[in-house]
């Protein structure tokens, strides 16, 4: 398995420099994003109201961070599997996904705003990598099942 790694030295050097990418973004999020929920969902707020917020700031803070983790995932979807094919379904299903979870998250915000674990949650699948932890063992599995016809 080491022998294998040596191999391809080049591919996990990649893979490891996109997942410091995963670590830069999540490290310097108070910086780079406009997110005052960050701070709210810290606290104790499970009896509280979403705090005031600039939408259209947060709107685009969240397109820019989804964005990056979603660039980041294809390239590690590419790195791992070689597939264009595997490329082209996660690009279309990160696109699919955003669009959903955008208008799920505004009409959260807009008319429920009391019903705060679904804007946490919503909001979770917006700013961390989670649909890349799913998409790798499908495509694993996938990948298995083809050898297999093939065989």
């Amino acid at each position: 398995m080491f022998q294998n790694l040596l191999q391809h030295k080049a591919r996990v050097f990649l893979f490891v420099l996109a997942v410091f990418g995963f670590a830069l973004i999540r490290n310097f999020e108070n910086t780079l994003f406009y997110d005052p929920l960050l701070v709210f969902f810290k606290g104790e707020y499970s009896n509280n109201s979403i705090p005031a917020l600039i939408e259209w700031k947060l709107y685009l803070s969240l397109f820019v961070r989804y964005f990056l983790n979603s660039a980041l995932s294809v390239f590690i979807i590419y790195i791992i599997f070689k597939n264009k094919e595997h490329v082209k379904l996660t690009a279309y299903l990160y696109f699919f996904f955003f669009v959903v979870l955008m208008l799920l998250f505004i009409g959260l915000i807009h008319f429920f705003s009391e019903k705060v674990m679904a804007v946490f949650y919503v909001r979770r699948f917006l700013i961390q990598p989670i649909f890349l932890l799913l998409f790798i063992p499908g495509f694993y599995f996938q990948q298995e099942q083809v050898k297999k016809q093939n065989l």
